[in-house]
């Protein structure tokens, strides 16, 4: 019966060029507008770490002076020096990891390549297991490290590719700052976006080279990047353990909702505890976000993202209305020939389906169109100077979203106008031909 009804609609097109071509173009351009816009949003706006999401928490504490102070607002965004180090000693989570973005220059063996500047990311070796971050050869460095300041580095395999030519490097040495690490370990391809755990050094993009222990990278004196807030003197030493800045970002991992209570109450009396002895003034002011209340918190989608998307969607809407009237148009030319076939025996059931296939054909057609103009959407999109524009890619979950949107749309469209023609009186049609 569907193939009888398509080949039908396949024959009512080839009468109505003219009117199916409007119809086809009116879908198309509100899903390419549509898809594209959501597409972005899709990416911008996606879970970075699924899997353990909900169990990775971004720590703030406010350890700032009672100047300025208002009640109930947020605490700092990152964390002191001191506090950070604090926390990280107390272990009071199944996992912690103070971190940093920073900067160095690699020094390659090969005659051929010159120094050269790369990101680097300067913690604690939680950070890996924490993330869920997997290894191409060898392992993160252990604990004593992080507490003996060895002098040691996890790379990625971009920059293991490009000094080692992607042989095993575990145990090579690796110059960078005119200092000498040893290579423990090679991140195979990891790119969390949005770029979760520091959105201070942007938050769209490729993740670091280079990996080594914070401890180490303090008393090297390595060079650091991102935004600092500071409110006294510091003595010219904004990184120093009790310099009144906050620059660090911390993550705990609690693996339930009970551990994350149990913390949060443990922050509350560390801050308690700070008051008490006179480093913090405000009364104890904390959060424990999720990977995805953060992102939220820190508002991480674009503005102009949400509203091309609000935009969008209203563009789809007057393309779909547009394509009613033009169905409408289109089944009431149509009243005699339909006035025949339920003459015939024809039911209303009938005639309803088979306008509702007619319209989702059009649909059909002006999806594929549609997907072309939301390819060449994203196309323009990825020229843009704008740090997610490369991510703007579309992938097979929006692939079948663009095709389901289209049925649906088509179908929504071509409800009022089938209902209109199931209702055509066969007699009144029969007396006036």
């Amino acid at each position: 019966m569907f193939a009888y009804y398509f080949r039908l609609a396949l024959r009512s097109f080839r009468r109505n060029k003219v009117l199916t071509a409007l119809m086809v173009i009116a879908i198309a351009l509100g899903i390419g507008a549509s898809m594209t816009t959501l597409t972005v949003f899709h990416v911008l706006s996606g879970d970075p770490i699924p899997q353990k999401s909900d169990r990775l928490f971004a720590v703030q504490v406010d350890p700032r002076p009672m100047l300025g102070y208002q009640a109930g607002e947020e605490p700092e965004d990152q964390m002191t020096r001191f506090d950070a180090e604090a926390l990280l000693r107390e272990k009071h989570a199944q996992r912690q990891a103070v971190m940093t973005g920073g900067g160095v220059t690699v020094e390659s063996d090969k005659a051929s390549l010159r120094p050269f500047d790369t990101d680097a990311r300067y913690t604690s070796t939680d950070f890996f297991p924490m993330f869920d971050t997997p290894f191409l050869y060898g392992r993160a460095w252990p604990t004593s490290d992080d507490e003996g300041r060895a002098r040691v580095v996890v790379i990625s395999r971009t920059l293991n590719q490009k000094l080692f030519d992607g042989a095993d490097s575990v145990g090579k040495p690796l110059r960078m700052d005119g200092h000498v690490f040893t290579v423990v370990g090679v991140l195979d391809e990891w790119s969390p976006n949005p770029h979760f755990y520091d959105l201070e050094t942007g938050r769209y993009g490729g993740t670091e080279d280079v990996y080594l222990p914070f401890a180490t990278a303090m008393d090297l004196k390595l060079g650091r990047n991102g935004n600092m807030n500071c409110w006294g003197n510091s003595n010219g030493d904004e990184i120093g353990v009790n310099a009144p800045c906050t620059w660090l970002q911390y993550w705990v991992e609690l693996p339930s909702p009970a551990d994350a209570a149990t913390y949060r109450a443990y922050l509350d009396n560390y801050s308690a505890q700070q008051k008490a002895a006179g480093r913090f003034q405000r009364p104890a002011n904390v959060r424990l976000r999720n990977v995805m209340e953060w992102l939220d918190y820190k508002q991480v989608v674009p503005s102009d993202v949400r509203l091309q998307l609000w935009l969008a969607m209203g563009f789809l809407l007057v393309c779909l209305i547009n394509t009613v009237g033009l169905l409408l148009a289109k089944f009431l030319r149509r009243s005699g020939e339909i006035g025949v076939r339920r003459a015939l025996g024809a039911s209303r059931g009938q005639i309803f389906l088979q306008s509702l296939v007619e319209a989702g054909t059009v649909g059909l057609a002006g999806g594929v169109l549609g997907l072309g103009l939301a390819l060449v959407g994203l196309y323009a999109v990825r020229q843009q100077p704008v740090e997610y524009a490369k991510l703007a890619t579309l992938d097979g979950q929006m692939l079948l979203l663009t095709f389901g949107l289209t049925l649906v749309a088509s179908l929504l469209a071509g409800f009022l106008p089938a209902l209109r023609a199931m209702q055509v009186a066969p007699a009144i049609q029969l007396k006036s031909q």
